[in-house]
């Protein structure tokens, strides 16, 4: 299990090394391979925290949609509060309707205050920018 995690971690950050090396613009999706969505989809489920975590960020950082439903997963049931915040955030880069709505109902629902004053940041930033037609 360890090498397997060891294995997936080192392929995470050679993707990463890989698209970072390129002059990349944040959320320019044009230059994200499918190789690295691939491995940012495999290290969203992993049970390393650390490459979990900044899967689910890079996710949210290119926009990459078929990540909306396992951030949403991640956002139900993580455990760490870390873990949550980093999904809402990804979820509210996205942008589309539902994964914006998952973000607004955790700031309403989640079982810790921090989580939820954050959740409600988020939706809240996001609805200020959508209203004046700017983008996250």
């Amino acid at each position: 299990m360890k090498k397997q995690v060891v294995i997936l971690a080192v392929s995470l950050l050679l993707s990463a090394a890989t698209v970072l090396g390129q002059t990349l613009k944040p959320n320019d999706g044009s230059i994200l391979t499918k190789e690295a969505i691939d491995n940012y989809m495999v290290g969203i489920n992993s049970s390393n925290d650390g490459v979990r975590i900044s899967s689910a960020y890079f996710l949210g950082e290119y926009k990459v949609e078929e990540a909306i439903i396992p951030l949403m997963k991640m956002l139900h049931n993580e455990k760490k509060d870390e873990g949550r915040i980093i999904a809402a955030l990804s979820l509210t880069k996205i942008g589309t309707g539902k994964a914006v709505y998952a973000v607004k109902q955790a700031a309403k629902f989640d079982d810790s205050q921090r989580v939820r004053d954050l959740c409600a940041r988020f939706y809240n930033s996001y609805a200020l920018s959508a209203e004046s037609g700017s983008t996250l």
